[in-house]
């Protein structure tokens, strides 16, 4: 039993090693450039909390052109990552989709927001605990709100799990993009960005919810 404690100590310790001893990215409070979306693209945007793991969730359907992490939905201009993240400007931090609606319908990207939320949830999203991780559907037009709407209503009336559904639906404000250090965190920071959607439990949670869906 002891050398079982052992190991299991050992293996936690030479993780926590490589994790923490990895370089850190210099962090740039300036808000990111927003690429130009490209003509005959679409855009949605969704409250699913962390971004990182919105953005990582999006970029998998195909027929998405990029995603762009930022903050909608708050009462200030441009703000940052620190006033956010006190959950009182009345932002959320959201990930923008554009897409190509010849190849994904705006249907098919609620079937992913979905199945990688925990609707269930008021004021926040698995560990992530406060308004800023709310999960909400910013409609960009009336086709949008009418789809969103009808797919919260399908999902009420079918849902495979128990607990009544918390998602917002409401109109989309500015869009302001994150700093740039966290756009594709995923990607930048692969091993970092794993522990921290293990440990939230994230993963977890989805399958419990959908279960494996």
């Amino acid at each position: 039993m002891y050398m079982i404690i052992k190991g299991i100590f050992c293996r936690l310790a030479v993780m926590c090693a490589v994790l923490f001893s990895l370089p850190v990215q210099a962090q740039d409070d300036r808000p990111a450039a927003l690429p130009k979306a490209p003509a005959g693209s679409a855009i949605a945007t969704f409250g699913a909390g962390c971004f990182w793991c919105a953005e990582q969730a999006f970029d998998a359907v195909p027929g998405v052109i990029f995603t762009t992490s930022g903050y909608m939905g708050g009462r200030i201009k441009n703000p940052t990552y620190k006033q956010v993240s006190t959950g009182g400007t009345g932002h959320n931090e959201v990930v923008q989709v554009v897409y190509d609606p010849a190849k994904v319908s705006y249907a098919k990207l609620l079937d992913a927001f979905w199945l990688n939320i925990d609707p269930t949830q008021f004021n926040g999203q698995f560990c992530d605990h406060g308004s800023q991780y709310r999960s909400e559907i910013f409609y960009h037009d009336d086709d949008q709100r009418k789809t969103a709407e009808a797919s919260r209503a399908a999902l009420a009336k079918n849902k495979p799990f128990t607990g009544e559904i918390r998602t917002l639906i409401t109109r989309a404000a500015e869009f302001y993009p994150a700093e740039e250090y966290h756009q594709d965190y995923y990607r930048k920071n692969p091993l970092r960005y794993k522990y921290y959607k293990t440990s939230c439990g994230r993963e977890a949670r989805l399958n419990e919810l959908w279960k494996g869906r």
